[in-house]
């Protein structure tokens, strides 16, 4: 529908026409060279000319409505889990997807639009029949939930979900709110299999070499009743332990201890595998690959303290709960001398009130290990010598007035960036209680960042609360306060937790004891683990001498398997933020190398990844029609079983969706029109043309 309109009164367009008739009788209404005929059809292009010019100087607007019907959407939202073939003849499926093919093509007839998902969000197929059931979990929540988002405000007449009720991701799709009819297809079987399963593996990710650390394997029984198997751990093909194991119950689960020696620094493999007996209906669940990553030693971190305190006993707590850190303290004035193992490499030194104002001995010792040049970490008190602190140019020196403190809290600096904390994190730690500190003036070191300043009540000084600093390769940080206790305690009486003190301290330790990574040439995997069906990821970095990114290398990588099999692999480091994709790869464990050219020498790198492969398919494979008739009740749509489909298609077929109507309407300028400009010149050349033809110009 098109509608011509303008703001002007309507009795200008007779203004217009009477204009262009004035015009075209002032230049044609004499004698011509010509026949009367041609005379009148110049005339009437000229009239026709000045009228339609004189009609766009009233600038018209023209208003065009357009319709179009939506048909209404069908989603046929697959379950394409592997745990349908698990369970299902093959040629029992392939029929099933046919038959939905059928529906879905007699639906299209009948004027509906037919739409296929899976499991993948990301993925829409064309039909039921080019699906394929790979995916190694379920989570049908999120299935039907991104079917909803997806057809929101469209017209949606209802989901068939073809499924057989069995998810282990996601919460249970009926506790979803649903506005959509979703008629359900069974598939599979309701009547329990017998089947031993090994249901879990309970094991620590990393072990320290030389150390005992446990394997719990838990297995389950359905069917097996007064039989016994046997459990076999092994590593390398070797059988490292065996464990029998009697079922006294029937669907019983139980659980077998493993000790293991670490005996072999870095990534570790092993298998556990529950031996099969015979009626088994699969044996896909009866075994587990765990992957475990055994380190040389702790990083070792020495505390020396003044005196006894209560912060000691917060910062070892947090510390400490972190595997990777050994934590040695000692206090000078109540320990033996021979209690500190002067000859034992430290990572990092922390540092409690320390250069003190009393204690010879903690004063002689905190020089010593200075000398040491190893990161330090300086907590300030009341006993603290601010005097020969400030001589140790640790990147901030205080100067006091006096003996005065003030009380403060924490606030982040926004601008620090160089390790990430929580925002939620940080609003628990804004809410710490105040923390003793010297009342004076402080300067900070140029090479100096603050990372918590110092809040008087409300308001946010530019006093810092705590400070680091990078000198020489060498890091420092300062905690510019006592009572550090207080703030730990206060969060489990808020919180019942003390989760942002313990990743908070653990972060400032891990930030100051990591070395420098100096490498002109640096290639990792975005994680350490991998699942078989996802993607492994490499990233790329290369720098010039003054350590500028540069890219454009050419890069040889080489993949190496537990048995010692080689891929070779070459990629171009195409730009900053590059990642290269290998796809495909088996579980395992994979040492990797790479190697590139920089300035004619060759730089290379080595790391090594897990692949692991999901089982959870195997878990359950006994089909919950239950879960699918409570689905369909919800929502208003119809539960059958794949065997009778008949059902399900009368009512499909016979339901009352009807397309909807959608307008739209656009308004704009006549003038805007292109066709305009060509018609407006073809009237001034096609008159030009016949009265220079006819021989009047």
């Amino acid at each position: 529908m098109t509608n011509l309109f303008t703001e002007y009164s309507p009795y200008f367009l007779i203004l217009c026409v009477l204009t262009g008739l004035a015009y075209t009788l002032l230049l044609y209404s004499k004698d011509a060279p010509w026949s009367k005929w041609l005379n009148r059809t110049l005339a009437a292009l000229r009239f026709l000319l000045v009228s339609f010019i004189c009609f766009l100087l009233l600038n018209p607007f023209i208003r065009l409505v357009k319709n179009y019907f939506e048909k209404p959407v069908i989603v046929f939202a697959i379950d394409n889990s592997q745990s349908i073939p698990l369970t299902s003849d093959t040629t029992k499926v392939n029929n099933l997807k046919n038959s939905l093919d059928l529906i879905a093509n007699e639906l299209v007839e009948k004027e509906f639009e037919v739409k296929v998902q899976t499991l993948n969000e990301a993925g829409t197929n064309a039909n039921v029949a080019s699906v394929k059931f790979e995916s190694q979990t379920t989570n049908l929540g999120s299935l039907l939930s991104a079917v909803q988002s997806n057809y929101e405000n469209k017209n949606l007449a209802g989901v068939v979900l073809l499924s057989d009720g069995i998810y282990n991701q996601g919460v249970a799709p009926t506790y979803n709110p649903y506005n959509m009819a979703i008629h359900t297809v069974g598939i599979g079987d309701t009547i329990a299999q017998s089947d031993l399963s090994l249901k879990a593996v309970y094991h620590n990710k990393i072990a320290y070499l030389g150390n005992k650390f446990p394997i719990v394997a838990e297995i389950n029984n359905a069917g097996f009743l007064g039989r016994q198997t046997s459990v076999v751990l092994s590593q390398n093909g070797n059988i490292l332990d065996t464990r029998t194991l009697n079922f006294t119950k029937e669907n019983d689960l139980q659980q077998i201890q493993f000790l293991v020696e670490a005996k072999e620094k870095g990534m570790n493999h092993y298998v556990v595998e529950l031996k099969a007996l015979g009626g088994e209906f699969t044996t896909r669940n009866n075994n587990k690959h765990i992957y475990i990553d055994i380190l040389d030693s702790r990083e070792k971190i020495l505390l020396v303290a003044a005196s006894p305190h209560p912060d000691i006993k917060a910062m070892r707590s947090a510390i400490e709960k972190n595997e990777n850190y050994q934590l040695d303290v000692f206090i000078p004035e109540l320990m033996p001398a021979e209690a500190l193992k002067k000859n034992e490499k430290y990572d990092l030194m922390i540092f409690h009130q320390l250069p003190a104002k009393k204690g010879t001995a903690a004063n002689n010792l905190l020089k010593e290990l200075m000398a040491k040049n190893t990161p330090s970490v300086f907590i300030i008190g009341s006993e603290t010598n601010l005097l020969n602190f400030n001589n140790l140019q640790t990147g901030i020196t205080i100067l006091p007035r006096s003996s005065q403190t003030d009380k403060v809290t924490p606030a982040f600096n926004a601008s620090f960036n160089r390790f990430n904390f929580a925002d939620e994190k940080k609003s628990v730690v804004s809410k710490y209680p105040p923390v003793t500190v010297p009342f004076g003036d402080y300067r900070l070191a140029q090479n100096s960042e603050v990372i918590l300043y110092q809040r008087v009540g409300s308001l946010v000084t530019e006093k810092p609360l705590l400070v680091v600093n990078e000198n020489n390769d060498k890091k420092t940080a300062v905690v510019i306060g006592e009572g550090l206790w207080q703030w730990r305690l206060q969060e489990y009486a808020r919180n019942e937790n003390q989760e942002a003190f313990d990743e908070f301290f653990p972060k400032l330790v891990q930030y100051i004891s990591a070395k420098d990574d100096k490498r002109k040439f640096r290639v990792n995997t975005s994680a350490n683990e991998y699942f078989s069906a996802e993607s492994v990821l490499f990233e790329t970095e290369a720098y010039n001498d003054i350590y500028e990114k540069i890219v454009g290398q050419k890069v040889d990588l080489q993949l190496i398997d537990e048995k010692n099999n080689r891929t070779n692999y070459t990629y171009t480091n195409a730009s900053d933020g590059f990642k290269y994709k290998i796809n495909g790869l088996p579980q395992g464990i994979y040492r990797f190398k790479a190697s590139t050219t920089l300035d004619g020498k060759v730089e290379a790198v080595t790391g090594e990844f897990t692949v692991k492969e999901l089982q959870m398919e195997a878990l359950n494979t006994t089909a919950d029609f239950n879960l699918l008739r409570q689905l369909s009740k919800q929502t208003g749509g119809t539960f059958v079983k794949s065997n009778n489909l008949d059902e399900l298609k009368a009512k499909l077929l016979t339901a009352q969706a009807q397309s909807i109507i959608h307008s739209s309407e656009d308004v704009s300028e006549l003038i805007n029109l292109k066709w305009i400009f060509f018609f407006l010149v073809s009237l001034v050349s096609v008159e030009w043309f016949i009265r220079k033809f006819r021989g009047s110009y």
